[in-house]
């Protein structure tokens, strides 16, 4: 039975060579940093994610993280201004089901995204904010509720505004208990939404939308069969396991501040002339 897993650094580590793949680790004392590459389709097969750059940034946990705006918050911010245009509109989607709250980071991350492509350019420079970026946010919920896929409804975002990239914010499957809302993951090779639950809907990517795709997620849950395997060593099929999903007791304060955290970095990322602290105030 596959480990089921959002996590390219998770699917690299059963095998630490591996060819069409590129890895450099790094340590920064409060927090470190996986740059993953898939290059080519061979490395893409191996790992079973598509070719890009993967960032896995790995925090304290974020429940409890005192510095929850310091060091770890900055450098996913600079990653994903890396991974983005440098000028032109961007679309902050927040995918996932703000009923559900192991999946609400997406749409509680958005809420917090400072959105700004109705304030004109005279506008910022009166109120003393410079030069703003054009910044929308859309959450478009999951099928169930909608009756359309997420997909659907962000290639038609995608095609009245015409943004320079998008930028999808989703709550992650994890193979590793201890990985659980201290890891981050960055990405340009868009997105499958729900694959890392075994629903799989629409992929978000360049190919399907024309426009760049850059992905941020925290996992917030563990398949229960995935975590039997990992606990045990053992392959075996649990059927009962695979209709379930384990997430931390504290998952409502965990996704109260992953969202605080991912829209901070997003917003540092997308305004990097704006401060923590006018950042705070404005998308209050």
């Amino acid at each position: 039975m596959p480990c089921r897993t959002d996590l390219a650094l998770e699917c690299r580590e059963p095998q630490r060579q591996i060819p069409g793949i590129e890895c450099r680790e790094e340590n920064h004392g409060d927090y470190s940093l996986t740059r993953l590459r898939v290059l080519d389709e061979t490395g893409a097969r191996a790992l079973g994610k598509p070719p890009g750059t993967y960032v896995t940034i790995e925090l304290p946990p974020i429940g409890d993280y005192p510095d929850l705006y310091g060091d770890g918050m900055e450098c996913a911010a600079r990653e994903l201004r890396a991974m983005l245009p440098a000028q032109g509109t961007v679309l902050v989607v927040g995918l996932g089901n703000d009923s559900m709250t192991p999946d609400a980071l997406g749409p509680r991350c958005c809420e917090q995204v400072l959105a700004t492509r109705h304030i004109s350019g005279e506008l910022a420079e009166s109120a003393g904010l410079g030069a703003l970026r054009p910044v929308t946010c859309l959450t478009p919920g999951v099928l169930g509720r909608t009756g359309m896929e997420s997909g659907e409804l962000i290639l038609a975002a995608v095609r009245a505004i015409s943004p320079a990239a998008v930028l999808t914010v989703d709550a992650l499957a994890a193979r590793k208990l201890a990985r659980l809302g201290c890891t981050i993951q960055i990405t340009d090779s868009g997105v499958v939404p729900g694959s890392g639950v075994g629903n799989a809907r629409l992929e978000i990517s360049r190919k399907t939308l024309g426009v760049p795709v850059a992905a941020l997620g925290v996992p917030t849950v563990v398949d229960a069969a995935t975590l039997v395997c990992d606990l045990t060593g053992e392959a075996a099929a649990w059927k009962e396991g695979e209709a379930m999903m384990v997430t931390p007791r504290e998952v409502d304060l965990l996704i109260e501040r992953a969202a605080k955290l991912c829209a901070m970095a997003i917003n540092r990322a997308l305004q990097p002339h704006l401060s923590v602290e006018d950042l705070l105030s404005l998308a209050a």
